[in-house]
């Protein structure tokens, strides 16, 4: 049932022609220009919500309010003030960098919208003062008598008044991949709509009669094109590092408020405190965490392009990663969207080809071409060899038959072709067998295939033109059943995906019989299917729990299918929704991420996050693997920070209470920064093992804030350790304390990646060179500055050969500490 939400009458084809106009205030012959006039006024035009178009000023304000950014530019600026202009300038380059690739990534809701206005008809045919005239599609009011002609879009949800032979295709709105008739009269019940007409549907053949009765955003079109018109809500993704800037930006603060309280407290210089705080506050600052995301996403986007995904919103690859739900349409994903001839019965019901093969040379020589002719040529394309049409009688609409006279190997035969019920009054059988051939009939309509029977009779006589009056006494052959089978992959794909932790569910504006035989031949579970109308009854609460134990849905609107994926998001599920109509954009844009298909409609592309080039699941298992290889990537760089980073900016902190003189220089924490950063640029381009990737990957604050807890406090123990070698062992200078702890430090931020960037033991899962060489350049550069005249610049001094063995020491000890907690601080399972 195609419904809208925003109308009580919403069932108007349930209504009488009269009892319609009695609500619109019309009449059935059609509005003069006056009143089309005052309509206009009261209605509205015949369009959609403009989307809400946001200007780049207030994109690019929006992005550097959040506290990510703002943490990363108070840091350049402060950095630039206090004497590092060149790391400042860095910082504020790479924030300014990360924004504008965003910004510019962005605005394809407004892209949406547009394509969604284009996609309508330009002009439309109304009654105007008793003629019918041509007008502007936006001038179109509920109560205009319309005119509808094959290969119209239609204008607006009508009821039809007269049709001849009319047929539409609403794929685009509900997934059936069959053409619909349309026929005026009453409809059977609630779910029957073959008497209404909808906007973006397209006339296929005849022409009908309508009485407009909703437009612009009441249609279920407008519906589409109000959900795109909407703000987007922020992604996981989004929210995910809103939060670690959040969490970042506190404990920058309480330990910059610390430091400088106690150090001034235990009265040393105000200035000299204020320099190491703000030092400390640039070394906690994750500011190559935008590049970083960036870079290592838009890899991931290059990457997915070669598995034929095109990616349009960059965070949405780690939301592909996180998926856990992935809600599809049927048609052009799971099926083909090609209706092929699945079987061909004899009259008793068994496998025969001769009904195929008469309804072949039918379908071939009279000159239709639906999709089911389409299919019983494909079928049997060399059936009609050797024969020659001697007359024909078109289809009727009104008969549901048409026939054609053929010479061929068989004499002159008159085959007739049709629906069953039709055709089988036509034949000589018994009330018995008619009975049990329309039983078959209802039982290959539960397996989800349509029919067609086919009957003949030997011709006697001239050859001439078929009359009506011909179709008589004919011998029933059998009947063809159709089917919009499932592809070949889509069962080892949904298996695939399930084996990575993604459950699949079926979103059809099909009918539930259909939907439910489809979900059976892929592996869902197809016990329970739920229907529009059992949603419709179903609060949102109530919603959420059933939509945990259905794995299919049937005759679904277009709202019906967002109620669903926020069902499932109320439930903490990161879902994705593939389709390709137009019936599928308001779920495209509610969900984590909206994935649509080369060949879609102009507005389910324009909706989506990514495109599949090859409408495929195999594709979207494939994206799947990327998204969460580029998030392992990702999670790289954060825990580093967690495990050394932070624990070194800690240290340093306490040391500089407890020792009598600072532990580093400010210039030496922004130099040990910037070498850290510098050896974390491989970091998008590395290997991820196949157990990051089994699962989703969700961005877990708790399971950070674990690793956190256990890894930072290990790294902060191995400086304490440092601190106690060099002054008691050691005997350490100032300047060679800081030279030796700049070493170690360097070393422990550096060389622990080659262990937390893999769940197993290092040694058996390599780093990608590139990688390897940006770590141990960094390094390199850290051990070798102090014995160089630039060392001198900075602080350093060249310590002893006995010094840097012990720091060595310590540094390999730490490592195999990391090591050994590693499986504590990250614990496999869902969010890795």
């Amino acid at each position: 049932m195609l419904d809208s939400p925003t109308r009580a009458d919403t069932n108007f084809w349930q209504l009488s022609p009269p009892e319609l106009c009695s609500r619109l205030g019309c009449g059935l012959t059609g509005l003069s220009a006056a009143q089309a006039e005052e309509r206009l006024d009261r209605f509205g035009p015949n369009t959609d919500t403009p989307p809400r178009i946001e200007g780049a000023a207030r994109a690019i304000l929006r992005r550097l309010l959040e506290p990510l950014s703002l943490i990363l530019l108070v840091a350049g600026i402060i950095s630039m003030l206090t004497g590092d202009e060149i790391g400042g300038l860095i910082i504020v380059l790479i924030l300014a960098l990360s924004i504008g690739l965003d910004t510019i990534q962005e605005g394809h809701a407004v892209r949406a919208a547009e394509i969604l206005r284009r996609s309508v008809a330009l002009k439309a045919e109304v009654s105007r003062n008793g003629a019918f005239v041509d007008i502007d599609v936006e001038h179109v009011v509920p109560g205009d008598l319309l005119r509808v002609r094959a290969g119209d879009i239609i204008p607006a949800d009508a009821l039809i008044l007269e049709s001849t032979a009319f047929t539409a295709g609403e794929a685009a709105l509900t997934g059936e991949p069959y053409p619909v008739q349309k026929r005026a009269g009453p409809c059977a019940g609630p779910d029957d709509t073959s008497n209404a007409l909808f906007r973006g549907a397209v006339a296929q053949t005849g022409e009908a009669i309508a009485l407009a009765v909703r437009t612009g955003r009441d249609t279920v079109f407008g519906a589409a094109a109000s959900a795109l018109a909407e703000a987007q809500a922020p992604s996981p993704f989004e929210r995910d590092l809103r939060e670690f800037g959040l969490v970042i930006a506190r404990a920058t603060l309480a330990l910059v408020l610390v430091v400088l309280t106690v150090r001034v407290v235990f009265g040393r210089p105000v200035l000299d405190s204020l320099l190491f705080a703000v030092a400390l506050a640039v070394g906690l600052t994750p500011e190559l965490l935008p590049m970083i995301t960036t870079v290592t996403l838009s890899r991931g986007a290059l990457r997915m392009a070669g598995r034929k995904v095109i990616v349009k919103r960059l965070a949405a690859i780690h939301d592909l990663g996180a998926m856990t739900v992935l809600c599809t349409d049927k048609t052009g994903t799971l099926t083909s969207a090609e209706i092929t001839l699945a079987r061909s019965l004899d009259a008793a019901g068994n496998d025969d080809e001769r009904a195929a093969r008469l309804g072949a040379i039918a379908a071939s020589l009279g000159g239709d071409r639906g999709a089911l002719d389409a299919a019983l040529v494909a079928g049997r394309p060399d059936a009609a060899h050797g024969w020659t049409l001697a007359g024909r009688q078109a289809f009727d609409f009104s008969r549901r038959l048409g026939s054609v006279l053929a010479t061929g190997p068989e004499g002159a035969r008159l085959i007739v072709k049709g629906a069953p019920e039709a055709v089988l009054e036509l034949c000589t059988m018994d009330q018995h067998a008619r009975e049990a051939t329309m039983a078959r009939v209802h039982a290959l309509a539960t397996e989800g295939l349509r029919t067609v029977a086919i009957a003949s009779r030997a011709w006697s006589g001239a050859l001439r033109e078929v009359e009506t009056d011909d179709e008589t006494d004919l011998i029933f052959e059998g009947l063809c059943a159709f089917a919009d089978p499932p592809k070949p992959t889509a069962a080892a794909a949904i298996a695939r995906l399930a084996a990575g932790g993604v459950s699949l569910k079926v979103l059809s504006g099909d009918d539930p019989v259909v939907v439910k035989r489809l979900a059976g031949l892929v592996g869902l579970n197809a016990e329970r299917v739920l229907s529009g109308a059992d949603i419709a009854k179903l609060g949102d609460e109530a919603l959420a729990v059933q939509v945990r134990s259905a794995d299919a849905f049937g005759r679904l609107a277009p709202d019906q299918k967002s109620r669903i994926v926020k069902a499932l998001q109320a439930g903490g599920e990161v879902v994705g929704f593939l389709g390709d109509g137009i019936n599928d954009a308001p779920a495209l844009k509610v969900a984590d991420v909206g994935l649509s298909v080369d060949g879609a409609t102009g507005v389910a592309q324009a909706a989506a996050d990514m495109i599949l080039l090859a409408s495929d699941l195999e594709v979207v298992a494939d994206g799947v693997e990327e998204g969460r290889r580029t998030f392992a990537n990702i999670l790289k760089y954060v825990r580093m920070g967690a495990s050394s980073n932070f624990g070194n900016m800690l240290s340093m902190a306490a040391a500089s209470i407890a020792l009598p003189f600072l532990p580093m220089l400010p210039t030496q924490i922004l130099l040990n920064n910037l070498l850290y950063d510098l050896s974390e640029l491989g970091i998008p381009f590395d290997r991820v093992s196949a157990q990051a990737t089994a699962r989703p990957q969700v961005w877990s604050m708790s399971r950070l804030v674990r690793f956190a807890a256990i890894m930072g406090p290990l790294s902060s123990v191995f400086d304490f350790l440092t601190f106690a070698a060099l002054l008691y062992v050691f005997k350490a200078s100032p300047d060679e304390f800081r030279t030796a702890w700049f070493v170690e430090s360097m070393a422990t931020q550096i060389l622990v990646i080659f262990v937390i960037r893999t769940y197993g033991r290092p040694w058996h899962n390599w780093p990608d060179p590139v990688l390897a060489a940006s770590s141990l350049i960094a390094l390199f550069a850290a051990i070798a500055l102090p014995f160089t005249p630039l060392g001198t610049w900075f602080g350093f001094v060249a310590p002893p050969p006995v010094m840097m063995a012990g720091i060595a020491l310590l540094v390999v000890v730490y490592l195999a500490c990391a090591e050994l907690l590693k499986p504590f601080a990250i614990r496999t399972g869902p969010t890795g």
